[in-house]
């Protein structure tokens, strides 16, 4: 007779939740080294026969597909983290630009991997939710006249994502190093009509006030 665990799952349940992680975590760090990287290769890094892997991810579709859908979980969590109500909008853009920026980090193998494997409308449909809020930011600071209004907000929004993915490549690319998206997120808030001096500042209290509160 077969034991189950306090919360009632068999060990081989455990041990493929187990796999499912690990197979997981090994595409994350292979893809993100070699968009090429073989499903063998990401099964043997992960730990796990070949076998196993397809039983989890029968193609590498399956799998990137997965990765996709946890990267744009773990934004939505990062936006939700960040989000502060009483923040002016060039301030909860910055928290957002910020926060996307280390899960694109985290996540960055999808940007390489998205034209050749996944298709633009996969990772359009990933960023949505993100989207919808940072159009409704945008929308607010166009009203308040911190944001320029030449374009539409759901236009303006898609210019400024289109600017963080490209720069979110070139880091990919090591061209060019931002590890904590300060540069980034400070071309976007110049992107976004906000005055360049004023956008590096805005940045760097953000950073600053972050890393105060981390350390206390």
């Amino acid at each position: 007779m077969q034991t189950t665990d306090t919360v009632g799952r068999t060990p081989q349940r455990r041990d493929a939740h187990s796999n499912r992680r690990r197979i997981l975590a090994a595409a994350r760090r292979k893809l993100r080294d070699d968009p090429d990287a073989s499903l063998d290769s990401i099964a043997q890094a992960a730990g796990v026969a070949r076998r196993t892997l397809y039983g989890h991810f029968p193609s590498r579709h399956a799998l990137v597909a997965e990765l996709t859908q946890e990267a744009g979980q773990a934004l939505q969590r990062a936006f939700a983290a960040v989000r502060m109500t009483d923040a002016d909008p060039i301030e909860a853009m910055t928290r957002m630009v910020l926060a996307a920026w280390a899960v694109g980090d985290q996540y960055r193998m999808l940007i390489a991997i998205r034209r050749r494997h996944l298709g633009e409308d996969a990772i359009h449909a990933t960023l949505a939710p993100a989207r919808a809020e940072a159009v409704a930011t945008l929308r607010r600071g166009q009203r308040e006249g911190v944001f320029a209004d030449h374009l539409p907000a759901p236009v303006l929004a898609g210019a400024l994502e289109a600017l963080m993915l490209a720069l979110a490549e070139e880091n990919a690319a090591h061209t060019w190093a931002d590890p904590a998206g300060e540069a980034a997120a400070t071309a976007f808030l110049v992107a976004a009509g906000v005055a360049p001096l004023r956008a590096a500042l805005q940045v760097q209290d953000v950073i600053r006030r972050d890393r105060a509160a981390g350390a206390g």
